[in-house]
């Protein structure tokens, strides 16, 4: 029987349900499936878990030739427990044999859903009014409706499409960004592709789900928010480091836009010196997006099912990262 290793989760009663239901998921699929928690992660602990595993299923934290270069005499395969991938070095894994995979579209409604909370959030000013609930001093802030808006979508994926698909009950045009997306399948999909200055100037509401790149580094900045309409929202789901979290703070201080949403920080946990703490027109939220319990099992299940495609030697596709991998 193939060997999966698990280690992402921490123990609580929620992951511990989780886990022995992946393992009973995982012996119907023939695999012996394993939970090592990582409690502090390190290279060490990373490669104790994985040695003599056949696969293993991995959180956010850095995987490059010194892992690799350890466990690629057992492990051909590493899943990465969601989508972002920006701290695996796909270049050491493919060196080293090792595939890796992502558990693509499995959090998508999760994510999408959580943008759109932020948006609607944003929008009707709702930090600004609990505020003034807490403080009995009832002057109220008259927030905006989305029905027959413009959002503006940057990365049109598999998050960006259920993102659009939620808008589309508000018959709100949808503007995307992709410069991988060809304009014909937008359209399909319910958006128009157009440029980042487009949607920076005439959206209502932007949503951020592009992966982060080098290329992608600030790609909302103080230029781009300068744009903005003075009533437009912003959010940003993806990855910290996309979002110039100080220039971000200037325009909501300046109240040159109506409010943001981050789930993402450059550096997580969020210092508490941060412009953006005590700001009464952002949300903020600790990474928490894909933390729902339904998104949650859809990942395992999907790491799990990834891994037993793979080890039975079926193609796994598009969750391939490393086109370059070779067995």
């Amino acid at each position: 029987m193939k060997k999966l290793v698990c280690l992402y989760g921490t123990p609580s009663e929620l992951y511990n349900e989780l886990n022995k239901k992946a393992k009973d998921y995982a012996a119907g699929l023939g695999l012996e499936y394993v939970w090592v928690p990582q409690m502090p992660f390190s290279n060490e602990s990373a490669i104790a878990a994985l040695q003599g595993a056949d696969a293993g299923i991995i959180d956010v934290e850095p995987y490059d030739d010194a892992i690799f270069s350890q466990v690629k005499d057992s492990v051909k395969l590493l899943v990465r427990y969601g989508v972002g991938f920006d701290a695996v070095n796909l270049a050491d894994a493919s060196k080293n044999g090792i595939a890796i995979a992502r558990t693509t579209a499995a959090n998508a409604q999760s994510v999408a859903e959580m943008a759109m909370t932020m948006i609607m959030a944003a929008k009707r000013q709702l930090p600004r009014n609990r505020a003034c609930v807490e403080s009995g001093n009832w002057v109220r802030n008259i927030g905006g409706e989305m029905m027959n808006k413009k959002v503006g979508i940057l990365g049109f994926g598999a998050i960006g499409q259920r993102l659009a698909k939620l808008f589309s009950g508000f018959d709100c045009e949808i503007l995307a960004y992709d410069p991988f997306m060809p304009p014909e399948i937008a359209e399909k999909l319910g958006a128009k592709l157009t440029d980042l200055d487009t949607i920076f100037q005439e959206c209502d509401a932007i949503s951020i789900h592009v992966p982060y790149t080098k290329e992608n580094h600030h790609i909302v900045n103080a230029e781009r928010l300068a744009m903005m309409k003075k009533d437009a929202v912003i959010v940003c789901t993806a990855r910290g480091g996309l979002v110039d979290e100080e220039a971000l703070a200037e325009a909501l201080k300046a109240g040159k836009i109506l409010g943001a949403g981050l789930d993402v920080f450059a550096q997580e946990p969020l210092s508490t010196d941060s412009p953006l703490i005590g700001l009464d027109n952002v949300i903020l939220t600790p990474h928490v997006s894909a933390q729902t319990t339904d998104a949650l099992w859809s990942m395992y299940k999907k790491a799990i099912d990834i891994a037993a495609d793979f080890l039975s030697g079926k193609d796994i596709g598009r969750d391939l990262l490393n086109k370059d991998y070779k067995k």
